[in-house]
């Protein structure tokens, strides 16, 4: 299991925004996927922004326009920019990381993905 440290949750006002980190700090080299989850109570885990270790990026339309995804330099740390947040935005979001990809893999669905975070929180207010 590689550890994943994410951070950056909190509350705001629909409309705001924040900035998600994660540290994927044995995600330094060769080919590698990572996407941000998030999940509410009594619902599946869903994929909201995937990108790739040469900077491919997958977002559902949930959040397309919205939402971006990236990397640092390094690669071994991810980011999600959170722009225009809606109330339907609230939920825990994860980070998630797997070196070898499947189909379940680009498209963002849960079992595509072997390493997993602990989780941050994110509050969106009307």
């Amino acid at each position: 299991q590689v550890p994943l440290v994410e951070s950056g949750g909190g509350s705001v006002q629909a409309g705001g925004s924040l900035r998600l980190s994660c540290l994927a700090s044995e995600y330094t080299h060769s080919r590698y996927f990572m996407c941000w989850f998030r999940q509410v109570p009594g619902k599946e885990r869903e994929g909201v922004a995937a990108i790739d270790s040469e900077g491919n990026t997958n977002y559902a339309d949930s959040v397309k326009g919205r939402f971006t995804v990236s990397k640092d330099y390094a690669g071994n740390t991810l980011y999600l920019q959170m722009n225009s947040l809606k109330p339907e935005d609230t939920a825990m979001y994860y980070c998630a990381a797997t070196w070898e990809a499947t189909v379940a893999t680009w498209s963002m669905e849960a079992e595509g993905y072997n390493d997993w975070g602990q989780g941050t929180q994110v509050i969106v207010s009307s």
